[in-house]
């Protein structure tokens, strides 16, 4: 059980990282900054990276969000988190 403390926290960071990340991008785009779009696609690199190894292992019948996880990932554009929330919600019956 103590990996369901270490996972989501993890996780939850990971997709934080992945959206900051795309502001950043997003931020460099608008202002013609170079800089800061090759800073936002390495931050969404990581996010993403790291949102797949917190995810390897985890059980959608006991952890996960939910709907709330699916909205938000349907919010933001991230595809895995809108996947793992259905899941996670079929699984609890939502």
């Amino acid at each position: 059980m103590a990996s369901n403390n270490n996972q989501q926290p993890g996780l939850i960071a990971s997709h934080v990282e992945y959206i900051k990340g795309a502001a950043v991008g997003a931020i460099g785009a608008a202002t013609g900054s170079e800089a800061w779009k090759q800073s936002g696609e390495e931050e969404k690199q990581h996010g993403i990276s790291a949102m797949k190894a917190a995810s390897e292992n985890r059980d959608p019948a006991t952890q996960g969000y939910g709907k709330v996880e699916e909205l938000a990932g349907r919010v933001t554009g991230c595809e895995g988190m809108e996947k793992e929330g259905a899941e996670s919600a079929a699984h609890k019956g939502q």
